[in-house]
């Protein structure tokens, strides 16, 4: 066991956030503390890292254990390099290294006793070296941050020229090379495009320490996770099994709760009307069994009311009018910024009752393209084309089409005059808004608050084709869940940009990526699209255009997907002789590797011997090739990397 919590307790002024919380963690646990929004995440991660102190209870890292910890926003100001900050990770690497050569040098000028004596501690020193994987930790940090995002021209950028989203990235390749035995990381997810979270999943899954996470990205829990820590109400539970697990143990513990109370309740009302029934007999005995009775029901332990699942944020979307079977077409779109193409000659189509995600790296211009769509900017070239009947709801993601200096009620009352007072407080209620809160400037609102506002007016417009950005951006996990539901039971289109995989793996009938200035086709959901995009990985450079006749997908619509069988012949035979030319080439490295480590083995035994370690001249000539074999080690090492992957 690598981390215990017993009976935690915290309270702020009278009002109770955690209470008895107990629970632990094992060496290579990979676990999840979730809850809404305020339930008491952070706070708890506070209390294990020392940030704040409990009212109660204890908690207790193992002895010799050592912990690393990722906060959601950072303040790094240094003038190293992105590259020279990470090396600061393996500072004692690089001074074991420069005291190896330092020995290598001495032995030039020692004999006798005192070569023998730095003989022993250089090859002590080699040994640790070695152990601690010093040949390769250059490979390492160059690995961590290609995998989180940084091109390699990007590692010569100082570190306070950077953006809040690229120093998170930073601190987190910091903390994952400095693989401590507990990685305790805070929302990591936010600020990854999604090549970047793949890589970051990949890493947590083999990392041989535990790890525990606040994060509300479900996909990536599921993939890493094998316990739930959930903050409910003040109390602490702990379940087996990832995200998915979780969610369905715990609709079935809410079911059997509220089964308990109803019968129990159903049970004493029955008693109450029992114990009336015998009092009203007015006899001796009737009166006597009455009072026994209540007696009886005195002792027993009422059972607390379980909360109901997702009842409080009410989302029903639902269109005014039918459109027309084709919502909409896009011809030949082309955007460019200060002169640098985002995407040319882009073009898909969208039939009714669709829902339909775009996904792709950041910057690639997802967003661009609602807002074209919406008419907040305009294209350089091509044509959108809305269908009839089409009456559009647009949620940004920045808000923009919330007036700040409104308040709740006010921002209802001007996009819908016919509602009545009680029609508006009304719909406020149900996204959460009560009583004075409907004053409230949208100014004043956060960033969670100004989603939830963005939606109730969707949810008002009726529209019939919603284009949403970053729906899911500040809603907890239960928000976002009965967001899902209401686009699931939605009769509309729904045209999207997301990062969450979860949600688009709940909503989407169709993916579009966009990739190197056009779009991919995708006939599924978001598992489709990973079994997909792996079998066409050579391939996805391939453009998706009307007049290219030979490409993958020639051009984007509903009735167009993605499968191997789209395949020519020439390509599949190029792919299967490129893969046996790696597969050699990454056995030749291997093989070489393992030559020049058993030669450097075998050096390390020779200059021990007696009648070497002596032999100045020996030494010098073993030592060279030492250094040679180190060199090229290194190199064989990275290109093994590039050819395993």
């Amino acid at each position: 066991m690598i981390l215990s919590c017993q009976n935690l307790t915290k309270a702020f002024s009278e009002k109770v956030i955690i209470q008895n919380a107990s629970f632990h963690l094992e060496d290579y646990d990979k676990a999840a503390i979730v809850g809404i929004n305020g339930a008491g995440k952070s706070t708890l991660i506070k209390m294990i890292i020392g940030e704040l102190p409990a009212d109660d209870g204890l908690v207790t890292l193992s002895k010799g254990k050592t912990m690393g910890y990722l906060a959601q926003h950072q303040s790094v100001t240094s003038t190293n390099t992105i590259y020279d900050e990470l090396l600061t990770t393996k500072q004692y690497l690089i001074d074991l290294e420069n005291q190896i050569h330092a020995d290598e040098e001495q032995m030039k000028h020692v004999t006798g006793t005192a070569l023998e004596e730095l003989m022993n501690a250089y090859t002590r020193r080699m040994h640790e070296f070695e152990l601690q994987n010093g040949y390769a930790y250059r490979s390492e940090i160059t690995g961590v941050l290609k995998g989180l995002g940084f091109t390699e021209d990007e590692f010569s950028k100082e570190i306070h020229t950077l953006s809040g989203g690229q120093k998170t990235r930073v601190a987190l390749s910091k903390l994952l090379l400095g693989n401590p035995d507990l990685i305790i990381l805070d929302e990591p997810t936010n600020h990854l495009d999604m090549n970047s979270i793949a890589w970051l999943e990949t890493f947590l899954m083999n990392y041989k320490g535990a790890v525990l996470i606040v994060s509300h990205d479900r996909y990536f829990l599921d993939r890493i996770t094998n316990k739930i820590i959930e903050i409910d109400q003040t109390k602490v539970t702990t379940f087996t099994g990832n995200y998915t697990d979780y969610a369905v143990k715990k609709e079935q513990l809410r079911i059997s709760e509220r089964n308990a109370y109803l019968n129990q309740q159903r049970e004493l009302a029955h008693q109450e009307e029992v114990i009336e029934k015998l009092k009203s007999f007015n006899r001796e005995k009737s009166i006597k069994r009455a009072e026994s009775r209540e007696k009886m029901l005195q002792k027993v332990q009422v059972l607390d009311k379980p909360t109901e699942a997702r009842t409080d944020m009410k989302i029903h979307l639902e269109p005014h009018i039918l459109s027309g079977n084709d919502v909409l077409t896009v011809e030949n779109l082309k955007k460019s910024f200060d002169g640098e193409t985002l995407f040319s000659e882009l073009s898909f189509q969208i039939k009714r009752g669709e829902h339909v995600a775009i996904i792709g790296d950041n910057g690639t211009g997802k967003t661009t393209i609602l807002k074209m769509i919406n008419e907040l900017l305009t294209p350089d070239t091509g044509k959108i084309t809305l269908g009839s009947k089409v009456h559009v709801g647009y949620y940004d993601q920045e808000q923009q089409l919330l007036t700040m200096e409104n308040t709740l009620f006010d921002e209802i009352s001007d996009a819908y005059p016919g509602m009545t007072n009680t029609q508006i407080r009304t719909t406020l209620a149900a996204y959460l808004f009560r009583e004075e809160d409907v004053f409230k400037k949208v100014s004043a609102l956060s960033g969670g608050e100004r989603g939830r506002m963005s939606l109730a007016k969707l949810m008002l417009s009726k529209s019939n084709f919603l284009i949403l950005d970053e729906p899911t951006n500040h809603l907890d996990i239960t928000s976002k869940e009965i967001l899902e539901d209401a686009i699931n039971n939605y009769d509309g289109t729904v045209l999207y940009v997301s990062h969450d995989r979860y949600f688009i793996n709940r909503t989407a009938t169709r993916i579009l990526e966009l990739s190197n200035q056009s779009l991919t086709n995708y006939l599924g959901n978001y598992d489709y699209y990973l079994e997909k995009k792996t079998e066409l990985s050579a391939l996805n450079a391939v453009k998706v255009t009307e007049t290219t006749n030979t490409s993958l997908v020639s051009s984007v619509s509903a009735d167009s997907a993605i499968a191997p069988s789209a395949l020519d012949w020439k390509a599949q035979k190029e792919e299967q002789s490129r893969k046996r030319k790696q597969e050699n080439d990454l056995k030749k490295c291997e093989e070489k590797i393992a030559q020049l480590e058993t030669r450097d083995k075998a050096i390390d035994e020779e200059m021990a011997l007696p009648d070497v370690c002596t032999n100045v001249g020996r030494l010098n000539e073993l030592s060279k090739e030492k250094d040679a074999i180190s060199t090229e080690l290194e190199s064989l090492y990275e290109e093994w990397e590039v050819l395993a992957n």
